[in-house]
């Protein structure tokens, strides 16, 4: 799945002797949830995900999580979540009455915004047309089904533990039990594949109705199956034809992209990911969950917690393995690795916002990448050109000391 993002190592320069002031107004809040087990670890898979034993430790976790919440909840004081993520592994292994419970001890601890979005992350393999109309019935609003792919060949080689038939029912029981919004991952660039393969994936999808895809490309990652043991995947020929084409489609069904590999019918981008790539704030609660908070005084910090399951669940060690709170030098960074993801970018005003340093501290750089034509030459937005969105590496160097 795709909606984990960890906080960068990276140390950044450029804007180390501009003086950082008090935020005027706090970002908004969500909280990401993490449930650590799945059925099978895929071999392409690099989040923190175990492979369940036959019963899972439903109400210790869910204790857990709540105590967890509960050692946060200082820094949070006063403010409302606008939109709560459950990710995985698999959340969708959870049984309802689990998830209502922590629900409910969530919402007894921090206060819920009135249209606040709730997705839980599901694989087609753990669908169950009741437990998910007990799932929405919770309060859970929004689904996001991990397909990958529709073509047996390809699940199989991807490890998925679904097949093509399962992948259809599963969209059509999620509408039945009453979400009309959700979400179908879909993968390209995998094993073999060709331009005719990628796109028939692309227009199963799309006849589903989903109100968003996430179509992103199979990359091989440290500490994986696929990293030690590299399967052939397409030239890059093929790849950006793919790329091109899939875009094409997609836009011609009115999916409009609006990130680097999410697209979304009007109204329907995933609010919580949005807060992400905003540099808004978010509670990370679970196994290896991370955070990220802002403070009125100007301070940012991120979490992040403890990532064995066991480990978390023992009471005698802590939830929180780690904490670092930004300087200035890492700002630019850790502010344009989000928002340039975008691709309409964000508004010039919200970096001094969310980060409390003027924007001026930017300028030098941000001319340079406007020079390069990666970045768009326009003083009220921070985004990146067509040719700095293929290129985004290269544009965030220019923002590396």
């Amino acid at each position: 799945m795709t909606d984990s993002y960890p906080a960068s190592s990276l140390i950044i320069g450029g804007a180390a002797s501009s003086p950082r002031a008090p935020l005027p107004t706090l970002p908004p809040l969500a909280l990401y949830i993490h449930i650590p087990w799945c059925v099978r670890k895929c071999p392409y898979c690099d989040f923190n995900s175990h492979t369940a034993s036959p019963v899972l430790p439903e109400e210790e976790y869910v204790d857990a999580l709540l105590a967890d919440l509960d050692q946060d909840l200082h820094a949070v004081y006063g403010r409302e979540i606008s939109s709560i993520f459950f990710g995985g592994g698999t959340p969708s292994l959870f049984s309802a009455q689990a998830l209502g419970r922590l629900l409910k001890g969530v919402e007894q601890r921090i206060p819920f915004a009135h249209d606040i979005e709730i997705t839980l992350e599901a694989n087609p393999g753990t669908f169950e047309q009741e437990k998910f109309v007990a799932y929405r019935k919770l309060g859970i609003n929004r689904l996001s089904i991990g397909i990958q792919s529709f073509q047996q060949q390809k699940l199989e080689a991807l490890g998925r533990i679904h097949n093509g038939d399962e992948a259809v029912r599963a969209a059509g029981m999620a509408r039945q039990a009453g979400f009309d919004n959700f979400n179908l991952d879909l993968m390209h660039g995998l094993p073999d594949q060709s331009l005719d393969d990628a796109l028939s994936d692309l227009r199963q999808a799309i006849e589903l109705k989903p109100t968003h895809i996430s179509w992103y490309q199979l990359t091989l990652e440290p500490n994986t199956v696929f990293w030690n043991q590299p399967p052939v995947l397409p030239e890059d020929d093929t790849l950006w034809d793919i790329q091109e084409a899939g875009q094409a489609l997609l836009a011609a069904h009115g999916y409009a992209q609006y990130e680097v590999s999410a697209y979304a019918q009007p109204g329907r981008s995933a609010r919580h990911n949005l807060n992400y790539w905003s540099f808004g704030d978010f509670i990370g609660i679970g196994a290896g969950a991370h955070g990220k908070l802002s403070h009125p005084d100007g301070r940012i910090v991120r979490t992040w917690k403890t990532r064995l399951p066991k480990d978390y669940l023992n009471p005698a060690k802590s939830f929180q393995a780690g904490e670092k709170a930004l300087s200035n030098d890492e700002m630019p960074f850790e502010f344009l690795m989000n928002a340039l993801r975008l691709t309409a970018g964000v508004e010039s005003r919200l970096y001094p916002e969310r980060t409390g340093l003027p924007l001026e501290s930017l300028a030098e750089h941000r001319r340079e990448a406007e020079q390069s034509g990666l970045m768009q030459v326009e003083p009220s937005r921070l985004a990146a050109t067509e040719r700095g969105q293929l290129f985004l590496n290269d544009l965030l160097q220019k923002f590396l000391s």
